[in-house]
């Protein structure tokens, strides 16, 4: 990068840091640390909801997610306004007349203790696990940019956050993520728009969307059913509903989000907006990388945007190397010269315009081929090297193409999206884990200023914790599926804990225990055999406490 990249980048990172300490200052007690005193009006919730949803891996994964397999993982979004709808009738207002500190205090009142400590478990290993990948994703970043050895920048991504975070607490967090959403959302927007101003040949917007589609990229609803297939319309409105109820209304590092909130109204607003807008916004994100498809279309693209692990292959394997370079120069000259050529045709409603997007298409999976044997390569010759390039598409883009001083925004803006849904994670975990493990053993009740110092204590934890998570996500390929995955594995029985204690009074606290141990049980031994989809996980793990706490309160009724 230039130094003007540097400087931008320099200055948008320090600044936050300055202002999260700054506004967090003077913390005197734990309502305050861990709950922000309750006091953060509506806007401060949605753009703090939309912060922790939106972490790095959404700017850095989403576009190389829909520029490998178009846009449907947009459908993944389709249930989230109705779960809204449902966690504002439900959810809100219980948490908010127990004025608790964690979602997980309601589940000792319904049931009993140890129900609440197994779903604070639950929440506690899956979402440290996938914090560690939020931390791993701007860690790309700079080990690509710095060529430095992702396992430092792993560390010096985590550590620098916990600077605020450990400091200010909950208001530090909600209000530096106001800042760094305004930031995102703005830098994005106009990274767009370069994208558009820079498609080679003067290329307008309608000529490269047009290319996006016929290459398949904006198959944006499949409404065939299909068990096994993660992104379709199905999957998306019932397994989606499923994931975003049991994610905003029992994960804890969203329901801290909005138990900041001043009264229901305000909780309720911040949430509904956010069922409102987000789907628009991903929807936005997942275009650019459909247009980075075409723009790679009418120019070359590299033989791996992963350039780092491709330089791996060339020092060990430089024939092997030289081979796809050349198969690579061929195929892209004739995929550039195909894509012009449709254009072209299009223009003057051409009869053989079919036959030349048929061909089109035959070199994009030739294309596509070719890649798939040089990741074999890489990853063969390399056991540390991560599985794809998809997280290094849009990086790509943003590094050899976009003007100086916005190269340097864009990367700010990764750290930023990283840094708001980290930052709230650790407030969460710190909160459960002080508030749901370490308390509720604990033989003595420490005063004020003890367990605030606790709190503290905990979110450090976390963060090393997350850090060392960090250096094994190399292995996981597209992060942002990765990190939806592994909340599959584990919101349905959290979900279902919490459907039990709303909806269904009879059963007790020893049913839905054992229930939900069941319910892990069952959605792990399904995603290990791989007999769905994982959005369905979410279903089936919910439905199967149902399940098992209904048989459970048969049973028990039999033997009375």
């Amino acid at each position: 990068m230039s130094s003007i990249d540097w400087a931008v980048l320099i200055f948008t990172l320090v600044a936050v840091v300055v202002y999260g300490v700054w506004i967090g200052r003077g913390q005197k007690s734990n309502a305050s640390y861990l709950k922000a005193d309750s006091k953060m009006p509506w806007y401060i919730v949605l753009l703090g909801i939309m912060a922790t949803q939106a972490s790095a891996i959404t700017f850095l994964s989403a576009p190389g997610q829909a520029y490998t397999d178009g846009m449907r993982f947009v459908q993944y979004y389709f249930g989230l306004p109705l779960a809204m709808i449902v966690i504002c009738i439900t959810f809100i207002p219980i948490f908010q007349r127990l004025n608790v500190y964690t979602a997980y205090e309601y589940l000792e009142n319904r049931f009993d203790k140890k129900t609440r400590v197994l779903t604070s478990l639950l929440f506690l290993f899956s979402r440290g696990l996938s914090t560690g990948i939020s931390i791993y994703a701007p860690s790309i970043i700079l080990a690509s940019v710095l060529n430095w050895n992702i396992y430092l920048t792993n560390v010096l991504t985590g550590g620098i956050l916990l600077i605020y975070t450990y400091v200010g607490g909950a208001k530090a967090i909600a209000h530096t993520q106001k800042l760094q959403f305004l930031i995102i959302l703005g830098t994005m927007a106009f990274a767009g728009y370069l994208l558009i101003q820079d498609m080679p040949g003067g290329i307008g917007f309608k000529d490269a969307l047009y290319l996006a589609g016929k290459s398949g990229k904006l198959n944006v609803i499949t409404t065939e059913f299909d068990w096994k297939d993660k992104y379709n319309l199905w999957s998306g409105l019932i397994g989606g509903f499923f994931l975003a109820l049991s994610y905003f209304g029992t994960d804890q590092s969203q329901v801290g989000r909005y138990i900041t909130a001043k009264d229901n109204t305000n909780a309720k607003m911040g949430l509904l907006l956010n069922g409102l807008v987000k789907i628009p916004m991903q929807f936005a994100i997942l275009l650019i990388g459909a247009l980075l498809f075409a723009f790679f279309s009418l120019k070359p693209a590299p033989v791996y945007f992963n350039e780092r692990s491709y330089q791996n292959l060339k020092d060990t394997q430089p024939q092997q190397a030289a081979a796809f370079e050349k198969e690579h120069r061929d195929l892209q000259a004739k995929f550039n010269a195909e894509s012009k050529e449709i254009l072209k045709l299009k223009e003057t409603n051409s009869p053989h315009l079919n036959q030349a997007v048929q061909d089109f298409k035959d070199t994009q999976t030739e294309v596509k081929e070719l890649h798939g044997r040089v990741e074999e390569a890489i990853n063969q010759s390399n056991s540390n090297a991560e599985k794809t390039d998809t997280n290094y598409i849009f990086l790509y883009f943003v590094k050899n193409t976009l003007p100086i001083g916005m190269t340097g925004l864009l990367f700010a803006v990764i750290f930023l999206a990283s840094w708001g849904s980290i930052s709230a994670a650790l407030n969460s975990l710190a909160a459960c884990s002080l508030k749901d493990v370490h308390l509720i053993f604990s033989k003595e009740m420490p005063d004020e200023q003890t367990e605030l110092k606790y709190s503290r204590l905990h979110t450090l934890a976390w963060g090393i914790f997350s850090i060392g998570i960090a250096m094994f996500a190399t292995q996981m390929g597209s992060l942002i599926e990765a990190v939806n995955v592994l909340g599959s594995l584990f919101y349905g029985p959290i979900l279902g804990i919490f459907l039990v204690a709303f909806y269904f009074k009879k059963i007790n606290g020893a049913n839905v225990f054992v229930s939900a141990i069941l319910s892990e049980i069952t959605v792990i031994a399904i995603y290990q055999f791989d007999i769905v989809s994982f959005l369905w996980l979410n279903v089936i793990g919910a439905a199967a406490v149902i399940l098992f706490s209904a048989i459970g309160l048969l049973f028990n009724r039999k033997l009375v």
